[in-house]
């Protein structure tokens, strides 16, 4: 992993894909919740990465516009959203990712966001890709679950086109039959041979959509996410993407996948040390 040449992101003090740099942590709940939620997990995913000496951004999804059901909970909108993003990375001193689904949100959104992230769904879609890169602030576009690691070359070439170099390449499973998601690790270094941070998401990776509730819901396998997340550090990453939440099963959204927030800072201590191993640090 280490031969290749990657643009180092900063976002804020937060250094992404520089040479023996700490792993970082994307985490938080799937939607946002409530401030008081919101607030609680910032706090205490800031605390325990500080003490490991991990760079941390705090992510919440103001708006699920892709979820199972129309019945389900999408979250509070983007006016009452960002207000609450806003007020966590205030409050809590720590930079801001959520979604965008439309080109019109990217504005918006750039002003509170410090990374506007492309659903996997959407990261083919040219126009929202090309709005969210011309805002200026970093990208996160996670690799649909319908392409290969050396189609994102494309992406690539989308979000360059603009002039914005502050990308990152996430990794979040293959679609494989029906209702199962795969993780190809040899995936992470060919996203991360374009030149660009590879994250990979722990927790979506997990998933089995559709397969809970009968078929109104995204199920999933929330038991494996150390497993796999432990595996991506073997075989190199720049930083772990981790849903995280008090109480998952009492979550508004993706309640069979997000972290127990009490299982954090024991699986950030064994990724740690893996990525330490794999960079050569130790």
């Amino acid at each position: 992993m280490q031969a290749e040449k990657v643009t180092t992101v900063e976002i804020e003090e937060v250094r992404i894909g520089a040479p023996a740099q700490p792993l970082a942590l994307i985490g938080g709940p799937c939607v946002v919740e409530s401030l008081e939620l919101c607030l609680e997990v910032a706090r205490t995913a800031r605390q325990i990465t500080q003490a490991l000496g991990m760079g941390y951004i705090f992510k919440a999804s103001f708006d699920k516009a892709n979820r199972t059901s129309k019945n389900s909970f999408r979250g509070h909108g983007l006016e009452k959203g960002l207000e609450i993003l806003a007020a966590v990375r205030q409050e809590v001193g720590v930079p801001v990712l959520t979604d965008v689904h439309e080109t019109w949100q990217c504005a918006p959104v750039a002003e509170v966001c410090d990374v506007l992230q492309i659903p996997a769904f959407l990261c083919r879609q040219t126009d929202l890709v090309l709005a969210a890169a011309n805002t200026g602030r970093a990208i996160n576009v996670k690799k649909g679950q319908f392409l290969a690691p050396w189609d994102m070359k494309n992406v690539v070439e989308k979000v360059l086109s603009t002039g914005n170099k502050r990308l990152l390449l996430t990794e979040r499973g293959v679609s494989f039959g029906y209702n199962t998601l795969v993780v190809d690790m040899t995936g992470l270094p060919q996203m991360r041979s374009l030149g660009f941070p590879v994250v990979f998401d722990g927790t979506h990776s997990v998933q089995r959509p559709g397969a809970a509730a009968g078929g109104t819901a995204t199920g999933g396998l929330r038991e494996y996410i150390p497993h796999l997340s432990r595996a991506a550090a073997a075989v190199g990453i720049d930083a772990l993407f981790l849903e995280i939440h008090p109480e998952p099963e009492k979550g508004l959204s993706d309640a069979a996948t997000m972290l127990p927030l009490a299982q954090l800072e024991p699986l950030l201590r064994q990724v740690l040390a893996i990525h330490q191993i794999a960079h050569g640090i130790c």
